[in-house]
């Protein structure tokens, strides 16, 4: 998918998708929905309990309880199992929908008439329309018999690009360019090694022009090592992927963070904030070996396809934030 493409586009592209991760969603056990939790403890969301007690002055939906005694009334806290993917609550809300924010600046969801508010409760402004609605499209699908969260990735990176990137932007950019040196697109396999057969004849195919594009891209070629330790790369090409860094919004460096995390590789999360890679051409180089390993033993069921599930959701879901939350 290129980055490049309209909302509309995108807006379509992030509905059907989120339709296909439902059933690979269901295959994720712990991993995934840990994924997806707040840093901070989890984001929250009310039980169907909130909606009944609910009265006209607190009839607002909260991502994240209250903490002070007098306002608990209004939320509800989450249940430890919605630290492991469990079914949270109840749907409590009948029709999703967005509309315009008060200021004329963003989009917001509204279940039924309630509206969708952040961690630190204020309302979970949208940049786009496409964006509102992908959300609204998470929040449409979840079933009667009760919210899961880990189906809801762009709800999490929305939440984590309003309220945890703009106080910690410094700490994110921080944490990775702490792994440069260690790449996965820097990392080269032995070809000596039987254990390795046909991986360096692989990378060179798949890997070697990302290499090439990194050098054009930031004026340094990349050094290439075969150490599990890392190799040390020039200090311009670190001090260009850094202010990359620093020149993003919130909204991108958000996918970017989730994207690194997921693949192991800053350079490839890059790429697809840059353009350069697609979702599939991605997975694809951060499954080579392994994918090479599998080819040669055979498929575990219940570990590999798992793996390969949870995978797919967390690159494809950032890289569609990151195309819906672009203005045009």
């Amino acid at each position: 998918m290129a980055l490049k493409q309209s909302q509309k586009s995108l807006s379509l592209l992030g509905t059907s998708l989120y339709s296909s991760f439902a059933s690979k969603c269901r295959l994720l056990t712990t991993s995934a929905a840990s994924a997806l939790q707040n840093p901070d403890g989890g984001e929250e969301f009310p039980s169907s309990s909130q909606s009944a007690t609910s009265n006209s002055e607190n009839d607002n939906i909260f991502v994240k309880a209250p903490k002070t005694q007098k306002e608990a009334s209004a939320s509800v806290t989450m249940p430890m199992s919605f630290m492991t993917g469990s079914i949270v609550g109840k749907r409590f809300y009948k029709a999703v929908t967005t509309r315009e924010s008060d200021d004329g600046c963003g989009w917001t969801v509204m279940l039924d008439y309630r509206t969708l508010k952040t961690p630190t409760k204020r309302p979970l402004k949208l940049p786009t329309l496409g964006l509102a609605k992908a959300i609204a499209a998470e929040w449409e699908y979840q079933q009667i018999d009760g919210i899961r969260p880990f189906t809801m990735p762009l709800m999490k990176l929305t939440c984590t690009a309003l309220e945890r990137v703009p106080l910690t932007r410094a700490k994110v950019i921080e944490n990775l360019m702490k792994k440069i040196h260690q790449d996965l697109v820097f990392c080269r396999a032995p070809g000596d090694n039987d254990l390795t057969k046909g991986v360096l004849e692989k990378q060179v195919e798949k890997v070697d022009p990302i290499l090439h594009w990194i050098e054009s891209e930031f004026g340094v070629k990349p050094v290439v090592h075969s150490s599990f330790f890392g190799g040390k790369q020039e200090e311009n090409l670190v001090k260009a992927v850094e202010n990359c860094l620093k020149n993003t919004t919130d909204c991108e460096l958000s996918s970017i963070d989730a994207i690194a995390s997921a693949a192991h590789s800053l350079m490839i999360a890059i790429g697809i904030f840059r353009g350069r890679l697609q979702i599939e051409e991605a997975i694809e180089l951060i499954r080579l070996e392994e994918d090479l390993q599998v080819h040669r033993w055979g498929l575990v069921e219940g570990g590999h396809d798992v793996d390969i599930a949870d995978l797919r959701v967390q690159v494809s879901s950032a890289a569609v934030f990151l195309g819906l939350s672009k203005r045009e």
